[in-house]
């Protein structure tokens, strides 16, 4: 019968033990002392090696031959208790043996010295899992068993065990499994096992296992099954349901670029092959937590990334691209994460993340500075100015009335007047309100009022448009605290002030909310126009207010 490769593998020696040396050359230490304690309490998250500790240190104390605080695995006791045939050593599930009855039982058992081996040792696994009632009869036999007995205690939550329990322990921590022991241990049992794994392949198995080795080769396991290819990063993405590592950065690549259209073209694709979309958008957010690190630290972070990007691939992503928006990515990432298992339609749910992260709004940043930090960066690498639009073409009332009055060539005898004494009137169309349209001026005022407001103000008058109206600049915010900022006395002289700097004449500058602007009249000033005009013929004007 098939065994599973965490099963085969489990260590039977602390020399074997990965990522754990810490502990396990304490143990050893002790062992070959014989400075044992008589309860141990083994914490640490999943796949760790905490019960595969507890089962080594159970033979160890009751090997006849210990090699350097090994158990050797040789003697009677050693294959009696790798067999099962040894009653003495009892491991318990305390998840489904919780009760007050249980702990009895065990406690009744204590008084008795074991039949084959040295020491009676019972292992408890989950022991967070115990009621109240099993703890308390737990706790006076664990202060003082008799010699013939030792306690293993294993726990994945360490904050559920009592006080009272944890002073009576020994106990150890058991640390996460660095990616990289991760993946020399799987390329040595893939050797083993005769499996084509490739280094990339490792690699991504050992991000994905998060630390937990178990976890690592049950991916390993499920990936080589019925399977004769290589295993690489792409066979590994597919059997699992994530992205490759470079698909997953071409999907970030859409994004910071804003390219709707390919982001959800390739999201519809990995949803089309069977991946998993909360995975896929777990996947992005691991990645910009990458992208965060090299963007902030002064420092090399490169021990610190995933192993499925290298650091050129994150250093080119994080060009040009703010650490606020980043941050701003995170949000929105972890908001449709946290929606995504009660959503209706999980890929409507990942494709309207996806739009949000391509069209970040100004309430997508957690604060003003990163507003201001995100419009830093596009300052320095250009912004888009609006242009103004064409004025449409209007007939010129420069003419002379005779020419108004005189008929189309080839109608001089048609009559210009009718019958009646007054000539006809036409009734005049009512032009229509013109629009708001932003001057092409407004991104040189701008630019010189930076030199003369602090960071944080300048920030705000992106949000806004100008206009040359007559001698008013008018400054059309788009919300309500955009108008707020702008429309300070600080603001507006120094936008008055760059106005004239960049113009050559004085301007009165007006802030006014955009939900106000179709209440304002656009007809320009006729003496504004007349100065405007004389201005354009080089004519010097005084004008008498």
């Amino acid at each position: 019968m098939y065994q599973a490769l965490y099963r085969k593998w489990r260590p039977t020696r602390f020399a074997d033990v990965v990522g754990q040396q810490h502990i396990t050359d304490t143990l050893r230490a002790q062992l070959e002392s014989g400075r044992l304690s008589h309860a141990y309490l083994f914490t640490g998250t999943r796949g760790t090696g905490k019960t595969t500790c507890a089962k080594i240190l159970a033979r160890a104390v009751n090997c006849t031959n210990l090699q350097n605080g090994d158990p050797c695995g040789e003697c009677p006791s050693c294959r009696g208790i790798l067999d099962g045939s040894v009653l003495d050593v009892v491991e318990i599930d305390a998840a489904s043996n919780n009760g007050v009855d249980n702990i009895r039982d065990i406690r009744d058992e204590t008084r008795y010295t074991p039949a084959s081996v040295k020491m009676r040792v019972y292992i408890i696994d989950e022991v967070h899992m115990l009621s109240q009632g099993a703890f308390n009869a737990l706790l006076k036999t664990l202060e003082e068993p008799p010699a013939h007995v030792l306690f293993i205690l294993a726990t994945t939550e360490i904050n559920k065990v009592p006080a009272t329990i944890l002073s009576r322990c020994q106990r150890f921590d058991f640390r996460r499994i660095s990616p990289h022991d991760i993946a020399h241990r799987l390329t040595e049992i893939a050797e083993q096992e005769h499996i084509a794994l490739t280094e990339g392949g490792a690699r991504m198995i050992a991000r994905l296992a998060d630390g937990a080795l178990r976890d690592a080769l049950s991916i390993l396991d499920r990936a080589a099954a019925g399977s004769s290819e290589p295993i690489d990063e792409e066979h590994v993405a597919s059997g699992v349901g994530i992205l490759a590592g470079d698909t997953a950065v071409d999907l970030m690549q859409h994004i910071l670029t804003g390219d709707l259209t390919a982001a959800i073209g390739q999201l519809a694709e990995s949803y089309t092959a069977g991946r998993e979309l909360g995975a896929v958008l777990d996947q992005l957010l691991g990645l910009i937590r990458d992208m965060l690190l090299v963007k902030t630290s002064k420092s090399d972070v490169s021990t610190l990334l995933s192993p499925a990007y290298s650091l050129k691939t994150v250093q080119r992503l994080c060009e040009g691209v703010p650490a606020s928006r980043l941050l701003a990515y995170t949000g929105i990432l972890q908001e449709a994460l946290t929606r995504m298992p009660h959503a209706a339609n999980r890929r409507i749910e990942a494709e309207l993340c996806v739009v949000r992260l391509c069209q970040l709004t100004a309430e997508d940043y957690d604060t003003l500075s990163g507003r201001v930090d995100a419009l830093e960066e596009k300052l320095a690498h250009g912004v888009p100015v609006m242009a103004a639009a064409p004025a449409a073409q209007q007939p010129s009332d420069d003419r002379f009335p005779s020419d108004l009055d005189a008929p189309p060539p080839g109608d001089e005898d048609m009559p210009l007047w009718d019958d009646m004494d007054a000539p006809a009137q036409v009734p005049a169309k009512p032009k229509q309100p013109e629009k708001l349209e932003c001057s092409p001026q407004w991104n040189d005022i701008t630019l010189a009022a930076k030199k003369l407001l602090p960071m944080s103000k300048f920030a705000q008058l992106t949000f806004a448009k100008g206009v040359l109206h007559g001698k008013d600049l008018l400054v059309v915010c788009e919300d309500s605290f955009t108008y707020e900022l702008c429309n300070e006395t600080s603001v507006k002289q120094a936008l008055a002030q760059a106005a004239q700097t960049v113009m050559g004449r004085d301007y009165r500058v007006k802030v006014l909310e955009e939900s106000n602007v179709s209440a304002l009249s656009t007809k320009a000033n006729p003496v504004d126009d007349i100065i405007r005009r004389a201005g354009e013929l080089d004519i010097a004007c005084e004008i008498d207010d």
